[in-house]
Parts: C-alpha cells; structure tokens; sequence
C-alpha cells in the first residue's frame, strides 16, 4: 500500500531511516546519538538510504 501524502511519507521515512546505526554491535540508535545505547560504543554511521547495486 504506497502512501501518497507527501506529509505522512515524510513522517513514515523519518522514523525508518533517520537513525545511527552502531557498527559495533548494529543497533539503531537515534539520529542524534554520540553513543551506542546497547555498547556505548562511540563508532555510529548513519543509516544508508539506498541499497547499492
């Protein structure tokens, strides 16, 4: 079911791929996070918004 409100897909794509993902142990973290929630570790990457290839 595609969502056609550009309102409501922006809310949708906030909270799917706005986050910090851990590459330590791979937890998703909030977008504004500094560290881990789950390792406290420090190493975050931001989410990747498309698959490549």
């Amino acid at each position: 079911m595609p969502i056609t409100d550009p309102e409501k897909r922006e809310i949708v794509r906030a909270q799917l791929l706005d986050m910090m993902i851990c590459r330590k142990c791979y937890a998703r973290n909030p977008p504004k996070a500094t560290k881990c929630r789950i390792c406290r570790s420090k190493r975050l990457r931001p989410k990747r918004k498309e698959r490549a290839g």
